[in-house]
Parts: C-alpha cells; sequence; structure tokens
C-alpha cells in the first residue's frame, strides 16, 4: 500500500491536469478549481503517510513505476527515491502548493483563463515533484524541464501583454543556459558510471579522480544557478514578477527556484570530491546575497523587493552548501518557503486591496484598512529580517554561525552585510504600505477594503508556519531537521567543530543585534523622519540611481548578447530570403523554365549553370517532369537502381575494384 500511495502523490495533479487541460471547458470554472486544489490536497495527504512511515521506519526505498528506457548500457526506470531528503521537498511542493492554489482561488476569480491556470499550476507541482521525487538523473531531468516549461506557461498567462511575454521568454532562454550545463553533467555520469541512478552513482564515486568529480559538479551548478537565479543568471527572476502573485509565491519563492539548492545537496558527495566546485558554490552565493539585497534597499514595487529578496535569501542556500552545511541549507530552503510564499501572498492581498496597484509610493496608512493582511505580513517580515524566535532567526544564524566556524570569515561578513541590508528593506517596505500618511489614489481609497477569506485563511496558516517553523531545529545543530536528515545531508568525513556554548550564545547575539539594527535604521528613515530617506537619495544620486537601475546589468547584457544576437538574426534572415528561398523558388520552377514570372537570379544563375554542363533548359524541365510520373513502381525502380549504385562506388571505394 505504501508504494501506491508513493506512486498516487504525482498522479493526483496529474489527473487534474487531464481534467481540466481536456474536459474544463465542459464544466465551471470553479470546478476547475476545486479539482486542481484537491488534487495537490490529496498529493499533501499522502505525502505526510510517507513522512509518518520515514520517521517510524528510517528506512530508504525506491519505488519502481516502470521500466522506462533499456538497451546496451543504458537502463532507466521512472523511479521514485524515497528518503529523508524527499519527504521534506514533498511536504514543502505539496503542504506550500496546497495552501497556495486555495489562495488561487479567491486572488484568480473571474480572470479570464480561469481554467488554463489551474492546469498550468497543477503541471508545475507534477513537475516539480517529478524532480524531487526521482530516483535518477533522468527522472529528474525531466522534472527539471517540466518546471521551466511551466514557468515560461505560468509568467506568460497574461500572454497579451508584451512585458508579460518578454519576461516570459527572458525566463525559458536563461534557464537554457544552465539547463545544458546540467545536461553536460549527465552525460559525465553516464560516461563514468554507466547508470544514471543515485544508488550506483553515489556508491562508486569514489572511483572518480578530483578532476573529473570537479567537471561535474561545475556542470551540476551552472545548472543550479541557471534554475535558482543566482549571479550572474539571476536576472530572468525579478522580471518573472509580471506573472499573477500566486504564481510568485508557488514558483519563484517557495518550491522551483529552490530546485538548484536541493540538486547540489542531492549530489552533495561529488561536490565533496571537488573542494575547488564547492568552496565555488559557497562564493556564489554569498556574492549573490549581498549583491541582490543592496539592489532591494530602493525598489518601489512591492513584487521586485520581494523577488530581489528572494535571489538573496537563495545565495544564504548556496553559501550553506559551500561550507558543507547541507542540512542548514535544506533548514533555510524550509523556513524560507513559509514566509516568502506568505509574503508574497499578503502583497497579493494588498494589490487586490489598492485596486492593482504594485508601486509602494503610492500606498501607506493601510493597517487600519486591511488589518488581517497588515498582521500577516508583519510577521513575514520579522521571520525574513531574522528576529527570534521566528522561522528566519534560526535557519539564517545557524548558516552564518557554519560560516564563522568553518573559518570562511568573507563569507561570514558577506551574509551578516546581507542580513543587515534584508531587515532593512523589509521593514522599510512595511513601513511605507501599511503606516505614515496614505498616500493612495483618493479614486481607489474609498475601495479598499479586506481580502475574502479564501485568501487570507492560507496566510493566517504560512503565517503560524513562519512563527513556529524555526523551531524544527531547535537546538540548533540538534533540531528534529538536523537528526531526520542526518544520513543524507551530511558531508562525507566531515570534520566536527566543537562549538563552546559561549560562541554559540555571541553567534546568536551578533545575528540579533544585525537584524534590530537594520529594522531601526529603517524605522528612522520611513517612520521616525519621513524625509530622511529622500534627502539621503538627494545627496548620493549616482549610488542611488545605480541601485535603482539594478547596476545596469540588463543593459549591459542587451549590449554584450541580446543585440549582437538580433544582429545576427538579422543576417541570417537575409540569407534565408534573398538567396536560400530563392534557390528553393527556383527548383520548384524548373518545371516551367522561362516563363514570365522567373527572376534574373534564376534566369541567369540557376538555368544558366544547367546550361554551361550541357543541359538545355527544356531538356532539364522535361527530365524533373518525368522524374515525377506518379507511377509506384517507377519509383521502385528509381530506389532499386540508387541502392546499386550506392553499393557500387562504396565497394569502389572500399575495395578499388568495380562490380561490374
Amino acid at each position: 500500500m505504501s508504494d501506491l500511495l508513493v506512486i498516487l502523490i504525482p498522479v493526483f495533479p496529474l489527473l487534474a491536469v487531464l481534467l481540466n487541460g481536456l474536459l474544463g471547458h465542459r464544466y465551471s470554472p470553479a470546478l476547475a478549481g476545486q479539482i486542481g486544489c484537491g488534487s495537490v490536497g490529496l498529493s499533501f495527504l499522502c505525502s505526510l503517510v510517507v513522512l509518518g512511515e520515514m520517521v517510524s521506519t528510517g528506512t530508504t526505498r525506491e519505488v519502481i513505476a516502470y521500466t522506462w528506457i533499456f538497451g546496451g548500457d543504458l537502463n532507466v526506470n521512472l523511479g521514485f527515491l524515497i528518503d529523508p531528503l524527499t519527504t521534506v521537498m514533498l511536504l514543502v511542493v505539496t503542504g506550500v502548493g496546497f495552501l497556495i492554489h486555495v489562495y488561487s482561488v479567491g486572488y484568480m476569480h473571474g480572470e479570464e483563463g480561469y481554467t488554463r491556470f489551474f492546469t498550468y499550476m497543477n503541471l508545475f507541482t507534477v513537475s516539480m515533484l517529478l524532480l524531487v521525487m526521482g530516483n535518477n538523473y533522468l527522472v529528474l531531468f525531466i522534472g527539471w524541464e517540466g518546471v521551466g516549461l511551466c514557468s515560461y506557461l505560468l509568467i506568460g498567462y497574461y500572454f497579451d501583454r508584451i512585458s508579460a511575454a518578454k519576461a516570459a521568454t527572458k525566463a525559458f532562454v536563461v534557464n537554457r543556459i544552465g539547463d545544458a550545463g546540467f545536461l553536460l553533467a549527465i552525460f559525465l555520469v553516464f560516461v563514468n558510471f554507466k547508470s544514471l541512478d543515485y544508488t550506483i552513482v553515489f556508491s562508486q564515486v569514489d572511483q572518480l579522480s578530483t578532476e573529473m568529480a570537479t567537471a561535474i559538479a561545475f556542470c551540476l551548478l551552472i545548472g543550479a544557478i541557471g534554475k535558482s537565479a543566482q549571479i550572474p543568471l539571476y536576472i530572468w527572476l525579478p522580471d518573472a514578477m509580471e506573472g499573477p502573485t500566486p504564481v510568485s509565491a508557488l514558483i519563484h519563492a517557495a518550491t522551483m527556484v529552490t530546485a538548484g539548492v536541493y540538486m547540489v545537496v542531492r549530489n552533495h558527495v561529488l561536490f565533496d570530491m571537488a573542494p575547488v566546485a564547492l568552496i565555488t558554490v559557497g562564493w556564489i552565493g554569498g556574492v549573490t546575497a549581498l549583491f541582490a539585497a543592496t539592489i532591494g534597499l530602493v525598489q518601489n514595487d512591492i513584487k521586485r523587493v520581494l523577488a530581489y529578496s528572494t535571489v538573496s535569501q537563495l545565495g544564504y542556500m548556496f553559501l550553506a552548501c559551500g561550507v558543507g552545511a547541507y542540512i542548514a541549507a535544506i533548514f533555510h530552503l524550509v523556513t524560507h518557503a513559509f514566509f516568502k510564499a506568505l509574503l508574497f501572498l499578503s502583497a497579493g492581498s494588498v494589490i487586490h486591496a489598492v485596486g492593482g496597484e504594485q508601486d509602494i509610493r503610492k500606498m501607506g496608512g493601510l493597517w487600519s484598512k486591511i488589518p488581517r493582511t497588515h498582521g500577516v505580513f508583519l510577521v513575514g517580515t520579522l521571520a525574513i529580517a531574522g528576529i527570534p524566535p521566528l522561522a528566519g532567526f534560526w535557519s539564517k544564524d545557524e548558516i552564518m554561525a557554519h560560516a564563522f566556524v568553518n573559518g570562511e570569515y568573507g563569507l561570514y561578513l558577506m551574509a551578516a552585510i546581507g542580513a543587515l541590508l534584508t531587515a532593512f528593506y523589509m521593514f522599510r517596505l512595511t513601513y511605507l504600505i501599511f503606516y505614515g500618511q496614505s498616500r493612495v489614489d483618493p479614486k481607489v481609497e474609498h475601495h479598499i477594503h479586506e481580502s475574502p477569506p479564501m485568501m487570507t485563511v492560507p496566510l493566517i496558516v504560512l503565517a503560524f508556519l513562519a512563527i513556529v517553523g524555526g523551531f524544527l531545529g531547535v537546538p540548533p545543530e540538534h533540531g528534529w531537521i538536523h537528526g531526520f536528515l542526518a544520513g543524507v545531508a551530511t558531508p562525507a568525513g566531515a570534520e566536527v567543530h566543537e562549538v563552546s556554548f559561549g560562541l554559540l550564545v555571541g553567534l546568536m547575539g551578533i545575528a540579533i543585534l544585525i537584524a534590530v539594527s537594520g529594522w531601526g535604521v529603517a524605522h528612522y528613515l520611513y517612520s521616525a523622519r519621513p524625509r530622511a530617506a529622500e534627502d539621503w537619495a538627494a545627496r548620493a544620486p549616482g549610488a542611488y540611481g545605480t541601485l535603482l537601475n539594478k547596476y545596469y546589468v540588463d543593459e549591459l547584457y542587451d549590449w554584450m548578447f541580446v543585440e549582437p544576437c538580433k544582429r545576427l538574426g538579422r543576417i541570417w534572415d537575409w540569407v534565408d530570403s534573398n538567396i536560400i528561398d530563392r534557390m528553393v523558388r527556383a527548383v520548384g520552377r524548373m518545371v516551367d523554365l522561362g516563363s514570365a514570372g522567373s527572376t534574373w537570379f534564376e534566369k541567369h544563375v540557376i538555368y544558366g549553370a544547367a546550361n554551361v554542363i550541357g543541359f538545355g533548359n527544356h531538356l532539364v524541365a522535361w527530365s524533373w517532369r518525368k522524374l515525377q510520373s506518379g507511377m509506384v513502381h517507377h519509383y521502385a525502380a528509381m530506389i532499386v537502381v540508387g541502392l546499386f549504385l550506392l553499393v557500387h562506388f562504396l565497394l569502389i571505394w572500399l575495395t578499388g575494384k568495380s562490380v561490374l
């Protein structure tokens, strides 16, 4: 029965995809929403049963649905690996995903394409489940590409908007760069192990040389950088906010963007053999965490602030992996899913209340008008800022402590500065939205109202998880999640660093001081002295403009890559139209040479060439007409003659002798 439950986890949302996608036009949109939500809810219930079995037995097992590919050295099953890491990811994908689906019923009510939306959301869920459940690299890759496709479809949900279509294309193209590296890693794994199954690869990984392990790890890292929006491939994630808010919460905050982190942790035995690749993971994460946090300081679009926050928090997860703290990375992945989904959905509630406005400069004073949304948003802000005892404090503090204890003081410093900036820009966001004088358009202000229960109930559940979720890792290094993941996410031969109680308390105290300091600065600039922030911006217009324009990275990429590719495309378009198409048309017209419609190129070049080699125009046309007789036996005779000539010339080439 347990194996059947495992298979049903991805099957339930797959059935919803088929029902809504093929038959959705035959029933009401409300039923489509119920099918979409119910399928993910059933998957979540099955995941809870799997968790119960895993906790009680602690046994890792593989469930084979069927043999997919077999032949030669390549044998691939559609199989699922059920271990503690898979179980944690299942709960995040289905649990948080279910809450977002429920929220979507209220948020997307009345939207054109409502059934299409839930079809895409369920298809994403299926793909993400395949990604985290697969027992081999090929199933992982199918899920990996599936979430990329769904990302394109959901970002471009409002396909009639040019900005949404461009953002969807950008996400798709940038992710293909990372996917190319991931494919190379899969090829290298198969060449070296003659298998794509995790159990075989990981059991034989010590046979690899350090150089080959490093090559595979770097290729995997390229894939992870693209999917998890790290420098230099992070540029697609902020633009992905063009999709509906539930899309931002599900795909670009809670699940899809964490796929790269999951993939690194799943393959940690390969990264452990490649210390150069591993520390590169850490530095990419540290730089990304700090870089994205600086951009978030001055953004004015509520969803873009959260988008850059997501990029920054993913950087913390990469930093944790880079210092060998894989469990801390997954711990932060879980807590981040809680508070970032909460923040995105709360932002959607704010946008819903103010008639679609996303510019925080046109908000203010909303706390009394939408009190429930204000309360849950504040919880999310406290959690991500690292205020104890909320979830973000425990997971982020653990990552910073690992960096310090492992002697990576540069990474610790970047993480600490990033934490300070995170607290600042999140409380800036909170003050500008909910406090101070109202800057809402008077025509909109009298229509402001709280969101319906279908939207606020999932927010309350996520707020509760953001409050208590951190206790999964308490006490630090000895919490439930550490014991649960110890067998699958602990570096082989890792050095055990004994941390004194005094040092642990000191590091926690520094983390609290950092978070409170960021909150204090935000309070001073945006509450106590509201004009102070504008004064600071006026004093440093260059720095402010650089941050507001995101370091001009998009413009740099356009100049370096996009525009040259466009110019190359225009050149090829000319070649295609003026040379290739004309040649094709000329061949087609050879049955009627010399007609009035023939171009100068066709008459003097194509037909002239025919005359030079001894054929007259009418002879060529006659020959071409005779080849297309419409008689099957004529075609059969030509095939036989062609094969004879081919074999004849092949024998001459191989033996130097003719068979004639």
